[in-house]
């Protein structure tokens, strides 16, 4: 029987669009008021905003670097597997299982019905009024709907999928650029606010501060290296995977820092800290409170659109992971008619839907970033060794200045991260450690050999 593959359908065009989607979610919307209670200064916000997307424009042209030499499915899964061993490849692919991508969707399914309650609270009246459903249950109905539908969406096919994230991808960002030109053009906002902050944090206790504020930028700009789990299917890839993490990634960073200036121009750096919907206040402030309704259903959308692109990505990580025989061998097999990785798709439906109805995602969310930070820094330091093994590959300029920009970073914000938060930084290294045994399992189970060289994998143009 001859290998089942995934097709290369995908240009440049729908793979940047993947990226900007995966990217554009939740934390642009919400972590700006948190961050200005830490640092108490816009201008050092904007600044490490600024850093942030620098630091992931870093990883998207080493992913770049990576991701034309070996051109397959899975991302870190493959990148590892092939730079050191499957062991490690295994890992990050289990981490993404278990919380890198069935818990985002959940969240984001979860925020896309919070957010559209928040806008059309007569829908939920509505039901409940009626007796029909209570209003927790009617958002989670609204976010187990959602899940399902884009499920469906991307069963049929990567190109319908991606006609449908095309759409989404431009609908969020032509509302992004509206409300930007709108919001600077309204006039009710002053730049004054800029320099109405206090102090810069100073000593120990302010580095420490800017370590944890860069945290939480960086899982905002989380998803610059969308398109690299979707190598198998990106025609070109030598060419279109690095340009659509590198252009993606800088429409990211641009617009990132257009929407923290309004929010700046808007919000007084006082009325700032502490607030969530940061980005409801600043047009409420701007617009008048009707505004705060249009905002909720753009961040409902924004949502909507980084839910789809998860929900493309993940299951390439396990379809690879099957197929090499470490997972369940099942989850590798190809849909004759759509050419996706449908059981791939349903079982990370399956889990999504489970974390919504369990409400345990709040819990795992807190320990992601953790977990999912250590296997970027691990595979970027990897191109040094890539470039031993592959003289003949593509090269990216920059190295090594860009890898290691990317890497001490990484390594800094796990320390922060760890000496701030022990407990939940402990449980992710037992995640991460707890799949080791099942790597052998699977592999004594299936009784394949995976480490196999990268000239033999993942060929194609």
């Amino acid at each position: 029987m001859a290998e089942e593959k995934l097709e290369r359908k995908l240009g440049l065009f729908p793979a940047t669009n993947i990226v900007v989607a995966n990217m554009i979610g939740a934390g642009i919307f919400t972590t700006s008021g948190l961050l200005m209670t830490g640092l108490n200064n816009p201008g050092l916000m904007l600044t490490l905003w600024a850093i942030g997307g620098i630091i992931a424009l870093c990883g998207a042209l080493s992913y770049g670097e990576l991701g034309a030499a070996m051109p397959g499915a899975g991302g870190e899964y493959l990148f590892l597997s092939e730079l050191y061993h499957p062991v490690f490849g295994f890992l990050s692919g289990w981490v993404s299982f278990i919380v890198g991508f069935s818990a985002p969707i959940a969240a984001s399914a979860l925020g896309f019905s919070e957010y559209f309650t928040r806008a059309l609270p007569g829908f939920t009246a509505w039901l409940g009024n009626a007796g029909i459903m209570r209003p927790e249950v009617t958002n989670k109905f609204l976010a187990i709907s959602v899940i399902v539908i884009f499920t469906l969406i991307h069963y049929r096919g990567i190109k319908y999928g991606a006609r449908i994230q095309n759409a989404l991808t431009l609908l969020k960002i032509l509302l992004i650029v509206i409300l930007l030109t709108a919001g600077f053009s309204s006039g009710n906002g002053s730049f004054s606010n800029f320099s109405k902050g206090g102090d810069m944090p100073s000593g120990l206790a302010g580095w420490k501060t800017i370590g944890l504020s860069l945290m939480w930028i960086m899982f905002a700009y989380s998803g610059w290296n969308a398109s690299t789990y979707l190598g198998a299917e990106i025609k070109n890839p030598s060419r279109n995977l690095p340009g659509s993490l590198i252009i993606g990634t800088v429409i990211v960073l641009l617009l990132y820092l257009a929407l923290n200036t309004l929010y700046v121009y808007g919000i007084e750096p006082e009325a700032m800290k502490g607030v969530i919907s940061v980005g409801g206040l600043a047009m409420s402030n701007l617009f008048g409170k009707s505004a705060g309704v249009l905002f909720s259903i753009l961040i409902a959308f924004a949502l909507f659109s980084s839910l789809s692109a998860f929900i493309i990505i993940g299951p390439r990580v396990y379809y690879s992971m099957a197929r090499d025989g470490l997972f369940f061998n099942w989850v590798a097999r190809i849909h004759k008619r759509f050419q996706v990785p449908s059981n791939s798709i349903l079982l990370q439906c399956l889990i999504a839907v489970i974390l919504v109805l369990s409400g345990t995602f709040e819990q795992v969310l807190t320990y992601m970033g953790f977990a999912l930070g250590i296997f970027p820094v691990l595979t970027i330091l990897g191109i040094w060794k890539l470039r031993k093994m592959k003289p003949e590959a593509l090269r990216i300029k920059g190295f090594p200045v860009t890898q290691l920009i990317y890497a001490s970073a990484g390594v800094l914000i796990l320390v922060l991260s760890f000496m701030e938060r022990p407990v939940e930084s402990s449980v992710a290294l037992l995640t991460v450690a707890t799949g080791i045994p099942f790597y052998f399992i699977f592999k004594k189970t299936n009784g394949k050999t995976v480490n196999r060289p990268m000239s033999d994998k993942h060929s194609g143009s």
